[in-house]
């Protein structure tokens, strides 16, 4: 039998064979070493891809012992739903932005108390966005504070997760603007591009009586809108008295046949959603003005 010299001299038995542990724990060390540098640079190429939800997605994923368990063709999918996702809210943010939204309203948002007694299964439609295809509009109504303007951005705002443009104007806004472009000689460029919004709202319609001049330039937007696009309109006034805010009968006659006759109606009633919401009824003091020395 062959001996070794053990410590002091001493002869002994071979010791035993540790190679092959040490090359398994060498090449388990190698292999993971190799793995997360496999993994840095997947993650690094989907960045310089601009998949960079993906990239963060997948980080995730090679961090998770849980993603084991799945087959390749579920971790992929989850890798290609977190970019879908990413991407579909990025767009509907710029539209939204685009909008120029008054507020903050989403249909999760809307206030179903039944005080308030609105048309759910309505709104559920609205919300879905059919009426845009169809062309039809939207009339809301009700006195001032029951949420028209709240209710109408909801709408609006589930249209531009849909993939719809979507313009928010106050009348008397966009009324000053025309009034602008007329005198550049740039009012058919703003019809024009009023027409070209798949939803136009609207708000505050009939708050002061349009002037002759105004009710046309309304006639030859309606005009442009219709059959081609959705208009929502907020107005304080019952749809029975919006032909008294225009100057000339003809003219009104003309603009509610192209508004009222293909819209939805919601009729809004209930308390101010103000006053609700104000200190004096959450029950606590307004507070007081300061006052200077």
């Amino acid at each position: 039998m062959i001996t070794f010299p053990a410590p002091g001299g001493i002869r002994g038995p071979p010791p035993r064979c540790l190679a092959p542990r040490v090359m398994l724990g060498v090449l388990h060390q190698k292999r993971e070493r190799d793995e997360k540098m496999l993994s840095t640079a997947t993650g690094e190429r989907l960045r310089q891809l601009g998949l960079l939800a993906m990239a963060t997605a997948w980080q995730a994923q090679i961090q998770d012992p849980a993603m084991t368990a799945l087959s390749c063709d579920d971790r992929w999918g989850l890798l290609v739903d977190a970019e879908w996702m990413a991407r579909m809210n990025r767009r509907t943010q710029r539209r939204v932005q685009s909008a120029h939204f008054r507020l903050s309203a989403t249909p999760e948002d809307v206030d179903y108390t039944p005080e308030r007694r609105l048309d759910r299964p309505l709104l559920a439609r609205l919300f879905q966005g059919a009426w845009i295809l169809e062309h039809h509009n939207v009339l809301i109504t009700g006195p001032a504070g029951v949420g028209k303007t709240f209710l109408a951005t909801a709408i609006g705002w589930a249209a531009c997760r849909q993939g719809f443009s979507v313009r928010y104007y106050r009348l008397p806004m966009l009324l000053e603007d025309w009034a602008l472009a007329q005198a550049d000689g740039q009012s058919r460029a703003l019809v024009r591009q009023l027409a070209h919004y798949a939803v136009l709202i609207l708000d505050d319609w009939g708050l002061t009586p349009l002037s002759p001049t105004e009710s046309r330039d309304m006639l030859e937007l309606f005009d442009a809108r219709y059959g081609q696009a959705a208009t929502i309109l907020t107005s304080q006034l019952p749809v029975e008295h919006w032909h008294g805010v225009m100057a000339e009968a003809m003219l009104a006659d003309a603009i509610l046949d192209r508004v009222v006759h293909n819209a939805y109606l919601l009729a809004l009633q209930g308390e101010s959603m103000r006053k609700q919401l104000s200190p004096t009824a959450l029950g606590s003091p307004p507070p007081r003005p300061t006052t200077r020395p």
